[in-house]
């Protein structure tokens, strides 16, 4: 029976209360060491989403998901559908390095990577904490009547999510249909773009939604991952753990005492000062072991090590730890799980590496018409093609011809020679006429070469169909 009533927190959640009712949770401002470093990090991370979609390589966005127009800049280098196996793969590598990494590291992702924990703690909490104050100020706010006070600190903070919810938004814009485009509609004002400016509004109470209401219960009750990672976890994997076995000693925790010998009376470390509770965004208590709703943040090691300095004990009560290792005392070991996984993400990695320095610059596609039937003289036959070359460098070709190279014979493009400007797509027709004694069967395989300058880009085939070979 005690062990059931320890394992009732699994039964709930943080953020509803027993009545089913929501139970806003005011989590108290976090400082320390890892704090520190994930407010480095998360800042950094900020700067690259802000500034990716504006950056430009040799005029390409850096980073451009245009899935309406299909058209995808990674790194600067554009893709197109026809590069779409490359994505797939990427995508791939994404899931794998994922799965690495939460079982050897647990939701380490969430807590240092996750944009949605990035905006919620390093940019709205922090607007949340200037405005409102620190957690104590926060509940006594929400606790009373809608006076002066209540009226302008929530007034603004919503005014000032609404600003930052609507730059999100255009940021995001500027990933999809172009950080130019979205310049342009600034420029030219809301009145020539509305319908752009009403799915933008749209999107900024989205983001509005998540952050000012929904919050911590994306993580929670929405993201996937937090139950991804149950399936993954072991007792090996490194995780945001308490030391049960140092903080409870043999008779459990219990509050500092003047002049107490804490090992004789046989109590642990842990001084149930509740700072960790207090501190986690989440609400949950990381004294109760590993729990989905942990997103792996380091708020409660800070809190905790700092109460540590506070009554004389060592820190490390609560920190990054495997089960093993708190149980046993055993070290982290690269075992055969985590080889597999690490085997097949660098296969997928190499092939990748591969696929990309395979990658043509130049795409052709040559097709006979449809419908079109050959035709022949006394001595030839000829067929009409159509044709597609998509560019998929940041250089111009000029001068563009087509070129048989399996047979000897003739092609003509319609216009002439023409040019393919850079990320572009180049269509037109053209027609090939071989001689019928260079001919071996009535559907022949032909090889033909796309130049730039007699400078040879890329390779394609294509079907001559003609009447048939009498021998």
């Amino acid at each position: 029976m005690a062990s059931q009533e320890q394992e009732v927190f699994r039964d709930s959640i943080g953020t509803i209360t027993q009545e089913g009712t929501r139970n806003f949770i005011h989590p108290k401002k976090p400082k320390g060491k890892f704090t520190n470093y994930r407010t480095y990090v998360s800042w950094l991370l900020l700067i690259i989403l802000v500034a990716a979609p504006f950056i430009k390589v040799k005029g390409n966005q850096f980073l451009l998901f245009n899935v309406l127009e299909r058209r995808f800049n990674i790194f600067g280098q554009p893709f197109w559908p026809q590069d779409f196996h490359l994505l797939v793969l990427s995508m791939l590598i994404g899931v794998v390095f994922i799965i690495l990494f939460t079982v050897i590291f647990g939701r380490i992702f969430c807590g240092w990577v996750c944009p949605q924990t990035i905006f919620m703690e390093m940019v709205f909490r922090k607007v949340e904490y200037l405005i409102e104050g620190d957690r104590a100020k926060q509940i006594k706010l929400s606790k009373q009547p809608w006076n002066t006070e209540k009226i302008w600190k929530k007034g603004l903070k919503w005014f000032i999510f609404f600003l930052i919810s609507f730059i999100i938004s255009n940021v995001f814009l500027a990933y999809i249909i172009g950080s130019d485009s979205v310049l342009q509609y600034i420029t030219d004002g809301p009145a020539d773009h509305m319908g752009t400016l009403i799915p933008l509004l749209v999107f900024t109470a989205v983001f509005y939604f998540i952050f000012a209401w929904f919050r911590e219960q994306v993580c929670i009750i929405v993201c996937p991952y937090g139950r991804l990672q149950g399936v993954l976890l072991d007792k090996k994997s490194i995780v945001v753990a308490y030391d049960h076995v140092r903080g409870e000693g043999n008779n459990g925790r219990q509050k500092v005492r003047k002049d107490e010998d804490r090992a004789a009376v046989g109590y642990g470390d842990c001084v149930d000062c509740k700072q960790c509770v207090q501190v986690c965004p989440t609400g949950i208590d990381i004294r109760n072991g590993t729990q989905l709703e942990c997103i792996n943040c380091t708020a409660c090691i800070d809190a905790c090590d700092e109460i540590m300095d506070k009554v004389g004990f060592d820190r490390g009560l609560i920190r990054y730890a495997s089960e093993a290792n708190i149980e046993n005392k055993e070290h982290f070991k690269f075992n055969a799980r985590i080889k597999a996984y690490t085997g097949v993400l660098l296969v997928l990695i190499g092939v990748l590496v591969a696929m990309l320095f395979m990658r043509s610059d130049i795409e052709a596609t040559i097709l006979r018409l449809p419908g079109q039937m050959f035709s022949t003289t006394e001595t030839s036959v000829k067929n009409v093609y159509t044709f597609k070359l998509v560019n998929k460098t940041v250089n111009d070709y000029d001068n563009i011809d087509i070129k048989l190279i399996s047979h000897e014979g003739e092609v003509t493009v319609v216009g002439g020679k023409s040019s393919v400007q850079k990320g572009s797509l180049k269509e037109g027709t053209l027609f090939i006429e071989i001689d019928k004694k260079d001919l071996t069967s009535s559907k022949e395989k032909l090889k033909l070469g796309v130049y730039s300058n007699d400078k040879l880009l890329e390779e394609t085939t294509t079907n001559f169909p003609g009447p048939a070979i009498i021998k």
